[in-house]
């Protein structure tokens, strides 16, 4: 067994009814309502299992009835099989990240494959099933999952418990997390408070993940044991930051552990080259409010609420020329002023249109306040900025989180709250533009020189990525609408790098693709976009063929899509040809 595991190997079955891509579901299944619990304060393993695959599923993918899946691309046949879960660690980490190897009955010993994934954004270890699971394991592949360190197996500080190996509420014995240094109150959440910096061991992680995967093909299939890279064609794929980590593990790949790495919207940077996330996430959460409220995105979705400005954004443009950061005298100039200087560090309006939601939502600075925790290694009470993480009541008063909310956790949870139950507070005033002095702290720990701000730009320096061996074949794939990681802060400039290192990566652009596949089941956004998925299929598709019948690899290219409309996906919309 690998030497990296914390604890004992859960060795389960799926099959009759149960399965390894969609916990019996199916994509009948995956499209109706959430499997519910018998009990919702004690539910079982496998109810816990079975509803995280069908939240993984619908936070990757668009399941909508316009969306085209299962019909223009992809596919969820039931693929019984095995799985093998435990809890690992890299040497010097505090707190452990999860591995999973699913292994199908219908393995194809004849074309050892095992694709690797780590999960996108911070989600728990099934966070890539719809990506390396839907692809791999339908046709004979094994899978292996790792959480990369972040996941959803959030500490509640009220009743000290913990998620366990399969998911359920335990308050001792091996749990997926637990901070060393415990608030009286709240809840914990691995990324941000597990005392280490895991994004930059996340290429560590895939790593792992990698080994383990081979493992348990040995013990799964002893007969035909060693299974080991020089027999065994090993895939690495992910997506957002399951997509980063995938290319931090191609550069660290010194024992040419990698067949071949297909990326798509890759949260990644190099040295010197883009732009890391902190910094772009920080400035947009300040800026692109204001930027906003300009007129040239009266027609954007979101970034207006029946037909206004929303007042708080009107008031950060007014705040923001108080501090002598943007010119104009009114709003209308502010609001240019911001928009230029958003444009002047290498934002595109494609972006910062697509961007609308992501302030709408809120989401940069939910992101910020978990990074930057992360970053800085802190425990739950000591979050920067003034920031933690609590259940409320309904006037927003936090409490202790109730049984059934603390039970699902595990299943329901993105990684990063808002969600499941859990809030983000702290970090806030009493004024019209409430988020103000969360963002702007965290966009000081950014660009300020005091000790904070150096060890957090110490941190992200820690994550930037290592150029890859010659000889290994890496696809990149990336929407331009995408504003949530910019192409033009990720994966342009790293594509740029490599080649100017003397590699020879395949670099696809998808005009009209942005970042969330799963927004795309809401009308007013799938109408304007295409899904980012088919290419990902694709690409691995092509790899493989590269990997196993020495096909030429696809050229770079940029796509001629075309928004979906208010009908059902076409794969013309997808500037797909009969080939790919």
């Amino acid at each position: 067994m690998p030497d990296f595991l914390a604890g004992a190997v859960r060795a389960t079955v799926h099959r009759d009814g149960d399965d390894l891509l969609s916990g019996g579901l199916g994509l009948d299944g995956l499209r109706g309502k959430p499997p519910a619990f018998a009990d919702p304060v004690t539910p079982t393993a496998q109810e816990m299992r079975r509803r995280a695959i069908y939240t993984n599923w619908h936070g990757i993918a668009d399941l909508g009835p316009l969306g085209g899946y299962g019909s223009v691309y992809g596919a969820i046949p039931a693929v019984p099989g095995r799985e093998f879960s435990a809890f690992a660690r890299v040497p010097g980490a505090t707190s452990p990240h999860r591995v999973l190897a699913q292994i199908p009955d219908a393995f194809d010993a004849n074309a050892r494959c095992l694709v690797v994934a780590a999960s996108s954004g911070s989600r728990g270890v099934y966070g890539a099933i719809a990506l390396a699971g839907a692809w791999g394991l339908p046709r004979g592949c094994a899978v292996a999952y790792t959480d990369k360190g972040t996941g959803t197996g959030y500490y509640d500080l009220d009743s000290q418990t913990g998620a366990a190996l399969d998911g359920t509420r335990a308050t001792q014995g091996a749990l997926e997390f637990a901070p060393e240094h415990a608030a009286a109150s709240g809840v914990a959440i691995k990324h941000a408070h597990s005392g280490d910096n895991p994004e930059a061991d996340w290429g560590r992680h895939v790593l792992q993940a990698a080994q383990f995967g081979l493992a348990m093909l040995d013990r799964a299939y002893p007969a035909q044991a060693p299974f080991t890279p020089r027999n065994t064609r090993v895939i690495v794929t992910g997506v957002s930051n399951g997509a980063g980590a995938a290319l931090l593990a191609a550069g660290l790949d010194t024992q040419r552990v990698f067949s071949g790495v297909v990326a798509l919207a890759p949260n990644i940077h190099v040295a010197g080259d883009g732009r890391p996330l902190y910094d772009y996430a920080s400035e947009a959460a300040v800026l692109m409010p204001c930027a906003l409220a300009d007129t040239r995105f009266d027609p954007v979705l979101f970034a207006r609420v029946l037909g206004t400005t929303p007042p708080a954004w009107l008031a950060r443009c007014a705040r923001l020329h108080a501090q002598g950061v943007l010119e104009g005298a009114d709003a209308a100039a502010q609001a240019r002023s911001a928009l230029d200087m958003l444009r002047a560090s290498g934002w595109d309006e494609l972006a910062i249109a697509t961007a609308a939601s992501t302030i709408a939502f809120d989401l940069w600075r939910a992101v910020g306040a978990t990074y930057a925790s992360s970053y800085l290694r802190r425990a739950p009470g000591a979050m920067p900025c003034g920031f933690r993480y609590s259940a409320v009541d309904a006037k927003g008063t936090a409490i202790a989180a109730d049984a059934a909310t603390r039970a699902a956790w595990w299943a329901d949870s993105t990684g990063i709250p808002p969600g499941a139950g859990v809030l983000l507070l702290g970090g806030t005033d009493a004024s019209i533009d409430p988020t103000a002095p969360g963002v702007e702290c965290l966009r000081a720990l950014w660009t300020g020189d005091d000790a904070d701000a150096r060890a957090l730009r110490e941190a992200v320096a820690a994550t930037a990525a290592k150029t890859p061996r010659d000889d290994l074949p890496i696809i990149v794939a990336h929407g331009e609408d995408d504003g949530m990681l910019p192409i033009a802060f990720s994966s342009t400039p790293y594509v740029a790098a490599l080649e100017a290192a003397g590699r020879r990566p395949v670099f696809w652009r998808v005009p009209h693709a942005q970042h969330f596949d799963a927004f795309l089941a809401l009308p007013a956004i799938g109408d304007r976009h295409v899904p980012l998925l088919p290419y990902a299929y694709v690409a691995l598709d092509r790899m493989w063929a590269h990997l196993t019948r020495g096909e030429k690899l696809p050229s770079s290219r940029r796509f001629a899509t075309s928004p979906r409309g208010a009908h059902a996906l076409d794969r013309s919309a997808l500037g797909l040809g009969a080939t790919d």
